[in-house]
């Protein structure tokens, strides 16, 4: 099938290449551009970009596809070689561009999505966190028909994946990345064939993933134990979760720890304890165990090596 693929990050470079080694033609890559990356703020290609230019592809990077936008003349060009390209469907894996009404009517089947949640829960930004921080036992894969909404398309195929009590965020987005993969293949293979059978997603049980902010990700130690373990593997590696700890002047980001049943009548943020098994710390519902920490401008510490060089 011949298609145009519109992705940016390391999510969707896994779909581009099993789409490559599915055999299908890739006419044209959409990605953003270059961004500022490292210490010396380099100019840095996406995952997406690179893996096209590896592939030998023809790589597009508008900043906007919308012709009536802040950037008409990349709109235009891009349109340009979209009609040049003429695919019979564009895959959209995390691009991170909205894409105007022109752009979902071009190709001949449509747009497909590739969304890291089950829809309709989880539609938005951060699926993937999201659903870690609320707890949930399950998410997957949904490839969806696009069309104007926010992830409101029809659903044409789902995969699902379970949440370990372990799982990160950085865990659980290397799993889907890989479901999402194999299941734009499967979806586009029965799209040549017999066709697949599009579903209008239900009415009940919308939720919206809000975008990472990273002022989330100093812990609110009034909240539960419970709530703060989830949110600590929610946010890693991204924005990362960080508490403040007495005698240190900036605050401390939390790469692991465990919420512990016991109870405490002492103040949110009080150190109840501090040695190789754990900075156990009061919170509002429960103490909770710090295992993997690092100061500000230092490297990641199991506890028992950070205790050595810190006490409250």
């Amino acid at each position: 099938m011949r298609l145009v693929f519109a992705g940016t990050p390391e999510f969707a470079r896994h779909a581009l290449q099993a789409l490559i080694q599915a055999g299908h033609e890739i006419a044209l890559v959409l990605t953003q551009p270059d961004r500022p990356a490292g210490r010396g703020l380099k100019l840095t290609p996406s995952p997406v970009k690179a893996a096209a230019l590896e592939a030998g592809l023809t790589v597009a990077q508008p900043r906007s596809l919308r012709l009536d936008g802040r950037y008409p003349d990349e709109a235009a060009q891009a349109r340009e070689q979209l009609l040049a390209a003429a695919p019979d469907v564009m895959v959209v894996a995390a691009y991170g561009l909205i894409l105007p009404r022109w752009t979902l009517e071009l190709p001949r089947l449509g747009c497909l999505n590739i969304h890291a949640s089950l829809l309709p829960r989880w539609r938005g930004a951060a699926p993937i966190q999201r659903a870690i921080e609320a707890g949930d036992a399950r998410t997957g894969v949904t490839i969806m028909q696009m069309d104007e909404g926010l992830d409101t398309g029809d659903m044409l195929l789902e995969r699902e994946v379970p949440i370990g009590a372990d799982t990160n965020a950085a865990m659980l987005h290397d799993a889907l990345a890989e479901v999402g993969a194999r299941a734009i293949v499967e979806a586009l293979d029965a799209l040549a064939g017999p066709g697949l059978v599009a579903r209008k997603q239900p009415a009940e049980g919308v939720t919206y993933a809000a975008k990472l902010e990273k002022a989330e990700g100093l812990l609110a130690l009034e909240e539960s134990a419970a709530v703060l373990e989830r949110r600590i593997r929610a946010f890693n590696p991204v924005p990362g979760a960080s508490v403040r700890l007495p005698g240190l002047a900036e605050p401390v980001k939390i790469w692991r720890a465990q919420a512990l049943e016991q109870t405490s009548d002492a103040a949110p943020g009080t150190v109840l304890r501090a040695d190789a098994q754990g900075v156990d710390i009061a919170v509002g519902q429960g103490v909770l165990r710090l295992l993997e920490l690092q100061k500000a401008g230092g490297k990641r510490q199991p506890v028992e090596v950070f205790v050595r060089g810190w006490q409250p």
